[in-house]
């Protein structure tokens, strides 16, 4: 069986191609309500909680009322990761420029980088631990190799197509370990799924939720991608990338004068 029979049996999506073989498999119409942008600032909102909980409360909590508060930020914060990694491997498939796409992943992240470090650790520079915007960068370079070989392998047996992509995404993994990025190999390994399962958004959504077994409440975020109704929805595309390194620097302002 070729890689071109088995795996591109589906329509074409964006500069990529689908990995199935018809319309995508989701929940009933009548559950897809949220359009791309809508879960994007769901994540946004579920991040800045997160945020605010680890740079001002965690610093500070008692055992008291402000854990349980801080339990229910965890709970809700929780929600973003999965939405980022879907509609970043939503924006590898749909994207008209690839290189483009990532270019701005990278420079965001060089920009985030002394946010992040001053909101986590308190200092300006931490180089034991890198922002989430390098790890969908790297991810996103981890679908691109896996699509390149899929196109340049079509004719031979679909096996050693996932034997090589099996290959590429486990040498990311071990080189998101050691870069220190933000949520390590697992944004590597849920990008592949969401990948590999395209069109079967449910199985996509399962295996990563299984995978991230230490953080149950991410099911949260999972159960939201599969309200997605392939609509992108009203963009503010600068304003979208400037959220992440701004709110990050001032909570790492108001931590480091806080002296938390």
């Amino acid at each position: 069986m070729s890689i071109n029979t088995s795996l591109d049996n589906g329509s074409g999506v964006g500069n990529g191609t689908s990995l199935g073989k018809g319309s995508r498999l989701n929940l009933p119409d009548r559950y897809k309500l949220l359009s791309g942008a809508q879960l994007k600032y769901i994540a946004f909102a579920s991040m800045l909680i997160d945020h605010v909980n680890k740079a001002l409360l965690y610093p500070n909590l008692d055992g008291g009322a402000l854990n349980r508060v801080s339990d229910i930020m965890d709970i809700l914060g929780r929600i973003a990761f999965p939405i980022f990694v879907f509609l970043m491997v939503e924006g590898f498939f749909k994207t008209r420029n690839r290189w483009r796409y990532l270019g701005t992943m990278l420079l965001f992240g060089v920009i985030s980088e002394v946010p992040f470090d001053m909101f986590t650790t308190a200092t300006f520079f931490d180089k034991n631990w890198n922002n989430i915007m390098f790890s969908l960068a790297l991810a996103m370079a981890t679908l691109w190799i896996v699509d390149e070989l899929k196109a340049r392998m079509n004719g031979m047996p679909v096996a050693l197509w996932y034997v090589a992509s099996f290959v590429v995404v486990g040498a990311m993994c071990l080189a998101a370990m050691n870069l220190g990025l933000d949520y390590d190999q697992y944004t590597i390994l849920v990008a592949y799924f969401y990948y590999i399962f395209w069109d079967r958004p449910v199985i996509a959504a399962v295996l990563s939720a299984l995978i991230l077994f230490k953080t149950p409440w991410a099911v949260l975020g999972f159960a939201l991608t599969l309200t997605y109704n392939g609509k992108r929805g009203k963009q503010y595309k600068i304003p979208n990338y400037l959220f992440y390194p701004v709110h990050m620097l001032i909570l790492g302002i108001i931590r480091m004068r806080l002296g938390i």
